[in-house]
């Protein structure tokens, strides 16, 4: 409890004032958030992934990621096969307070469970992204490529997480830009995996990374919005501006990074209307910063310079006037 509400105050202290948590925090942590116990950006929690037995959420079996805390005993196992059960465990994420729902489709970095391994099958994916839309929730999908991804997209989900491999199948590119699908490319957590880890998730992640930065390259050009996404908890937290600097390595100019984790982001999480942009009726959420992130994109991981957070014009970092 301790470590999450210290990783939320200083994930608002470098700037971010809303996130998405894709996986395993419960949704107490938003209400003392909002109750005013704890600081942290705005929460939209997933609470709970799905996926079949044997399949990346199945913590029975063997993973390949690192994740520092066990998840909570308390939130649902995420566990279900077939389209009624599946439906039966979107319903139970709901009751558990969940704000996105998210799916593996594919898997990674294990040995029965590649980046193009399909998870669900396409009556599965359809139960679950119509379960998941009447009750109002938007559909976040873990998958790297092969007919899992596919068969995502097809369904309608809103959002992949990943997506490294898209590059292969154009067509699917264009269905995202014409459905409003958002890519999550995450470059972070891959360039952790290439260097640490198993050894599958490393020989995965090094061998498709020339694939992944092109993928986000045809994205962009098919009309695709590209969101700044880290996969923390998967890795260790404490660098989201990171994966800006990666954007633009990944061919991104720096505004397009920005936007990316600004308006494009907001989309992606449905609160286009209240932050994302300053514009008059949308809250005051402000990030002062000494230097020029369009020069320079990497000074946002420089902690020193981040000279003010605002948040809903509640000023939560201040060393402008040196308070």
């Amino acid at each position: 409890v301790l470590r999450v509400a210290k990783v939320m105050e200083e994930t608002l202290l470098t700037g971010y004032t809303a996130i998405r948590d894709c996986g395993w925090l419960d949704v107490g942590y938003k209400q003392a958030m909002e109750q005013g116990l704890i600081t942290g950006p705005r929460l939209q929690l997933a609470t709970s992934p799905l996926s079949p037995t044997q399949g990346t959420q199945d913590r029975s079996s063997p993973s390949g990621h690192h994740q520092p805390a066990s998840p909570d005993p308390n939130l649902p196992r995420g566990i279900a096969d077939g389209p009624d059960d599946v439906r039966a465990m979107v319903r139970e994420v709901v009751r558990a307070g969940a704000d996105v729902i998210k799916f593996f489709q594919t898997g990674f970095g294990r040995e029965t469970q590649s980046g193009t391994t399909r998870s669900y099958n396409a009556e599965e994916v359809r139960a679950l992204v119509d379960e998941a839309h009447s009750h109002g929730k938007p559909v976040a999908c873990h998958a790297l490529g092969g007919p899992g991804l596919r068969t995502a997209i097809e369904a309608g989900v809103d959002s992949i997480e990943h997506g490294c491999l898209l590059g292969a199948e154009p067509d699917l590119l264009k269905m995202m830009a014409d459905g409003g699908i958002y890519l999550v490319p995450t470059f972070t957590v891959f360039t952790f995996h290439a260097t640490q880890g198993n050894p599958h998730a490393q020989a995965e992640a090094q061998g498709f990374r020339q694939q992944h930065i092109d993928t986000v390259q045809q994205a962009l050009s098919a009309g695709v919005k590209v969101v700044a996404g880290t996969d923390a908890g998967a890795w260790e937290h404490g660098n989201n501006a990171k994966e800006l600097e990666l954007l633009v390595e990944a061919g991104m100019t720096p505004m397009q990074a920005l936007v990316a984790a600004t308006g494009w982001a907001a989309g992606c999480l449905g609160l286009e209307d209240s932050i994302g942009t300053v514009e008059t009726g949308k809250f005051a959420d402000l990030v002062v910063v000494d230097g020029d992130p369009l020069a320079d994109i990497a000074i946002l991981q420089d902690k020193e310079r981040i000279r003010l957070v605002m948040k809903e014009g509640k000023v939560y970092l201040d060393r402008v006037s040196g308070r």
